[in-house]
Formats: C-alpha cells, structure tokens, sequence
C-alpha cells in the first residue's frame, strides 16, 4: 500500500490531468480570468479549491499515508483516514463516470471511468484491513 500511495502521489504532481475528471465540479471554486473582476457567481459551499488544488492537496495526502501506513505508531490512524479518504474518493469517480456516459463523454472516457470507479472498492477493504496492526511475531490482531 506504501509503493502504490508514492507512485500515486508522485504522478498527482508528474501528470494532474490524470485525476481533473475525478474532481467533482462542485467541488472547484471558479476564479476569475487575470485581469477580470469577481462577478458573484454564486459557487458551491464546498468550493473552496480550485481543481488544480485539490488535485495537488490529496497527493500531499496520499505522500503523507505512503509514510504514515508504514509507520507501526501511525499505521492504524493512517489505515482509518486511508478507508474514509478512498470512500471519500467514490464521489469523484462515479461523477466522473456519469459525466463520461454525458453529451460531452467519449468511448475512451466510459472505458478509462468504467474500470477506476469499481477499482475503489478493493482499496477500500484493503486499508480497513491494515487497521489491525501486526502482533508478536507478525500475527494480525496483536495476540499470539
């Protein structure tokens, strides 16, 4: 979980376009052009990023569990926060996925939203699971 919490985080940074389409639009607070004036356009309470932002906050995120899940001190926090970050993340992706069955969708699109949003769920499991810490002699749930 580690490896693949750096690799993310690393391409979160290396190529954000990967992720635009699963930050809800709702999400993404709309500044202005430079130059232009604020209109009042009303947004969304929780737009309070900008895509650009929140792509780069849930690398941090995600760099910060990559050290955090490796950590026996920090592995269960880390664990918990992990399950309620890729539960969080399930907005996202099936927005992304109804977006791509839309008018402005593509093929490449359905294809790309249809294989990432079921991929959550494994992940989901997986950092519940590294909640139990290993016990003495590696055995999960601490007694032997």
């Amino acid at each position: 979980m580690g490896a693949l919490l750096l690799a993310s985080a690393g391409k979160h940074f290396r190529d954000p376009g990967f992720y635009r389409d699963v930050v809800p639009e709702y999400l993404c607070r709309q500044d202005p052009a430079p130059g232009e004036p604020r209109n009042g356009t009303p947004q969304h309470p929780w737009a309070v990023l900008s895509r650009d932002e929140w792509i780069a906050l849930s690398g941090l995120l995600e760099l910060a569990a990559a050290v955090g899940i490796l950590l026996p001190p920090t592995r269960k926090p880390t664990a918990t926060a992990l399950t309620a970050m890729f539960t969080a993340f399930l907005a996202g992706h099936v927005d992304a996925l109804l977006r791509a069955y839309g008018p402005q969708g593509t093929p490449r699109r359905r294809k790309i939203h249809a294989v990432r949003l079921p991929l959550q769920g494994p992940l989901i499991l997986w950092a519940w699971r590294l909640r139990r810490a290993a016990g003495p002699a590696g055995k999960p749930g601490g007694r032997g």
